[in-house]
C-alpha cells in the first residue's frame, strides 16, 4: 500500500505542474514571410536568403531587369550611380576634368549629390596636393547645381569643426585647404576666411598658428584683389603673435615666409579657371547646419521614373551648354594668341634700342606656358631681316640673363630648329644661325647645346649642314680659332657636334664643308657660295660678316682682327694639309682633290 501511495503522490505532482507549465506558456508571434519582389529583397540578398547557383540566377535576375517599377531596380541603379560617381572622382585631373565633368552630368547628379560629396571630401583627403583640382570641379557643378555646392560647404564646415574639437590636425589641414580652394573658386564668400583664421587664432597654439599659415598661403592672393582689408586684419594679427613670442621658432619661421612669399602661390591654375558665371554661397562657422546624410543611404523613391525624366531634360541642356562653352573657350583663346603675337610683333618692330623693348616686352603681362611665344617671335622676326641685325642677339642675350624661363625656351628653340631646318631658306638660316652664335659667345646659352647636333651623313641633311657652317662661321668671326677651340675641346665625347667614332664619320668631316658650297650654290643663292667658296667649317668670316659684327662687338681692336684672320688662314691651311694626309685617295674622287689643290694654291 505504501508503495502504491507513493506513485499516487508522484503522479498528482507531475499532473500540477503540467497545468502551471500550460498556464503560464506565452504565445509566440507569428513570423511573415519575405516577398522577394519587395524591398525584403535587400536584406535577404539577390537570391531571397537562400543560395541558388548561377546559371539559375541570371535568367531570374533577366526577367526582373526588364521590370523599372521594383524596389530592386531602384536599389540596382543606386548601386552603379554610386561606382560611377566614386570613379569619376578618384581619376579627375588637370588634364582630363573636363571630361570628367562631362561625364558626371551624364549621371543623375542631383539624385546622387550626397555620394558626390562624399566622394570629393574622401578623395581631397587621401590626396590633397590635388586639391584645387577637387575645388575646380565642384566649382563647375556648383555653377550648374547650386544645391550640391551648399551641401559640400556644409559638411566641410562640419567636418572641420569636429576635427578642430578632437585636435585631429592632418584632417584640419585637408579640410582647411579645400575650404582655402573653393574660397578661390567663388564657390564660398570670403567672409568664411576671416571666420575661420579668427576661429584658428584665437587661442593661438603652435599648430593652430601652421594651420592658419596654410590657410592664407592657398587664399592669400585671392583675398588680396577681393577683399584687401581682410587680409591686412589677418596680417596684423600674425604680426602680433610674432611679436609676443610665445610660439615655437619654426612656427614663427613659417609666419616670417608667410608675410615676404604668399604672392608667389596663384589662387587658380589657368587650365582650372572653368567658370566665369559663378555661385557663392554664405555659410558660417556659427550657424546650424544639417548635413543631410541621409543622402548617401538609398531610399526607395515612388516617383523614380518621373524624376528620372525630368533629369533627362536637365542633362540635355547641362551638356549641350557645356559643348558651347568649349567652343566659345577655343575662339576666345586663339583670338587672346593672335593679340598677343601682333603685340609682340610691334614692340619688336617699332623699337631701336635693344633695352627699350625688353623693358616694354617685359611688361606684358604673361600667362602661364606663354612665354614660349615670346620666343618665337623674337625668331621669326630676327629671320625676316634681310640682313643679321645684332639688335636681335642682344635682345635675346638680356632675356636669358633676366629669366631662367626664356633660357630654357630658347633652348628648345634651338631643338626645334634642327627639327623643322629644312623648311627655311638659305637667308634664314644665316640669320638665325647668326643669333645663335651671339647668345653661345656671350654665355647666354650654354655650348650644351651642341648635343643635340651630331655632325654625320646620316643625321644631317643639306640645309641643317648649311646651318651649321654659318653657326661655326659666326662662332669664329665672335669669338677667334683659338678661343674656339678651347671650347670645343672642352665639350665631352657626349656634347661634341663631331663624331669620332671611326674613320668613316671622320672621312665626312672632310668632305662635307665642300658638298655644303654645292647645296647653297643649288639652293638659289651664288652670291653668297662665292663669298664663302673657299671657307671650312672653322673659317673666320668674310669682310661682309665683320662689317655686320663689327657694331656687336666694338671692344675688338684692328690688331686682334687681323690676327684672328691670319690664324684662320693658317688653321684652314693647317686643316687642309691634315686632311690631304688623313684621308685615303680612294674615298675623294677627282673633282674634290682639284677643288682642294687650287684651294691649296689659293692659300700659299
Amino acid at each position: 500500500m505504501d508503495r502504491h501511495d507513493g506513485f499516487e503522490k508522484e503522479r498528482r505532482h507531475s499532473d500540477h505542474y503540467k497545468k502551471r507549465e500550460e498556464e503560464s506558456e506565452v504565445v509566440k508571434p507569428k513570423v511573415t514571410q519575405l516577398n522577394q519582389s519587395d524591398y525584403n529583397i535587400m536584406a535577404l540578398g539577390k537570391s531571397g536568403g537562400a543560395y541558388i547557383l548561377p546559371f539559375k540566377q541570371e535568367p531570374m535576375m533577366k526577367k526582373k531587369e526588364d521590370d523599372t517599377s521594383t524596389v530592386e531596380y531602384q536599389y540596382r541603379t543606386w548601386d552603379a550611380l554610386s561606382q560611377s560617381i566614386n570613379g569619376l572622382v578618384n581619376k579627375v585631373n588637370a588634364s582630363n576634368i573636363k571630361n570628367i565633368i562631362s561625364e558626371l552630368f551624364a549621371e543623375n547628379i542631383i539624385r546622387g549629390r550626397g555620394l558626390f560629396c562624399s566622394s570629393c571630401i574622401n578623395s581631397q583627403m587621401s590626396s590633397p596636393e590635388s586639391t584645387d583640382v577637387f575645388a575646380a570641379l565642384v566649382s563647375v557643378v556648383n555653377s550648374k547645381l547650386p544645391q550640391v555646392g551648399q551641401l559640400l560647404l556644409k559638411r566641410l564646415v562640419l567636418q572641420l569643426l569636429g576635427a578642430f574639437t578632437r585636435k585631429d590636425k592632418p584632417q584640419v589641414l585637408a579640410t582647411v585647404k579645400f575650404i582655402a580652394h573653393l574660397v578661390n573658386q567663388q564657390v564660398t564668400e570670403v567672409i568664411i576666411a576671416l571666420e575661420l583664421v579668427s576661429l584658428l587664432l584665437k587661442y593661438p597654439s603652435d599648430d593652430s598658428v601652421e594651420v592658419a599659415v596654410v590657410f592664407v598661403k592657398e587664399c592669400g592672393v585671392m583675398l588680396q584683389d577681393v577683399t584687401p582689408k581682410i587680409l591686412h586684419e589677418i596680417f596684423e594679427v600674425f604680426r602680433r603673435i610674432l611679436h609676443e613670442g610665445d610660439i615655437d621658432k619654426r612656427t614663427q619661421c613659417l609666419i616670417e615666409d608667410l608675410l615676404v612669399k604668399f604672392t608667389r602661390h596663384p589662387a587658380i591654375r589657368l587650365e582650372l579657371d572653368l567658370v566665369e558665371e559663378k555661385y557663392s554661397h554664405h555659410i558660417s562657422l556659427d550657424q546650424e547646419i544639417d548635413p543631410e546624410t541621409s543622402l548617401d543611404v538609398f531610399k526607395p523613391d515612388p516617383n523614380f521614373l518621373e524624376n528620372e525624366k525630368k533629369y533627362e531634360a536637365i542633362k540635355t541642356k547641362l551638356l549641350s551648354e557645356d559643348h558651347e562653352d568649349g567652343s566659345n573657350a577655343r575662339v576666345v583663346t586663339n583670338t587672346n594668341l593672335y593679340n598677343l603675337l601682333r603685340t609682340i610683333y610691334q614692340i619688336i618692330i617699332s623699337t631701336d634700342d635693344f633695352e627699350e623693348a625688353c623693358h616694354k616686352l617685359l611688361k606684358i603681362n604673361l600667362k602661364p606656358g606663354q612665354e614660349m611665344e615670346l620666343c618665337i617671335m623674337l625668331l621669326e622676326c630676327c629671320s625676316q631681316e634681310r640682313t643679321y641685325r645684332c639688335f636681335y642677339g642682344l635682345l635675346g642675350q638680356r632675356l636669358c640673363k633676366i629669366s631662367k624661363i626664356h633660357l630654357d625656351n630658347f633652348e628648345r628653340c634651338f631643338v626645334l630648329q634642327c627639327t623643322m631646318i629644312h623648311h627655311l631658306e638659305t637667308n634664314k638660316l644665316r640669320n638665325r644661325a647668326k643669333f645663335f652664335a651671339h647668345l653661345l659667345t656671350t654665355e647666354a646659352l650654354p655650348w650644351n647645346l651642341f648635343c643635340y647636333i651630331t655632325f654625320s651623313e646620316e643625321n644631317t641633311t643639306s640645309s641643317a649642314r648649311i646651318f651649321i657652317k654659318f653657326l661655326f662661321e659666326a662662332l669664329s668671326e665672335y669669338l677667334g680659332i683659338t678661343l674656339l677651340n678651347e671650347r670645343l675641346n672642352g665639350l665631352t665625347m657626349k656634347e661634341s657636334i663631331f663624331p669620332k667614332d671611326n674613320s668613316e664619320n671622320m672621312e665626312r668631316l672632310i668632305i662635307m664643308p665642300q658638298e655644303n658650297q654645292v647645296a647653297e650654290s643649288e639652293s638659289g643663292s651664288s652670291s653668297e657660295s662665292e663669298s664663302f667658296g673657299s671657307e671650312s667649317v672653322f673659317k673666320t668670316g668674310s669682310s661682309s660678316s665683320d662689317s655686320e659684327t663689327g657694331s656687336c662687338h666694338s671692344s675688338s681692336s684692328g690688331a686682334e682682327s687681323e690676327s684672328s684672320s691670319s690664324n684662320s688662314k693658317s688653321g684652314s691651311s693647317v686643316s687642309s694639309d691634315s686632311t690631304s694626309g688623313s684621308s685615303p685617295s680612294s674615298s675623294l674622287d677627282g673633282s674634290h682633290r682639284e677643288k682642294r689643290k687650287s684651294e691649296e694654291e689659293a692659300l700659299d
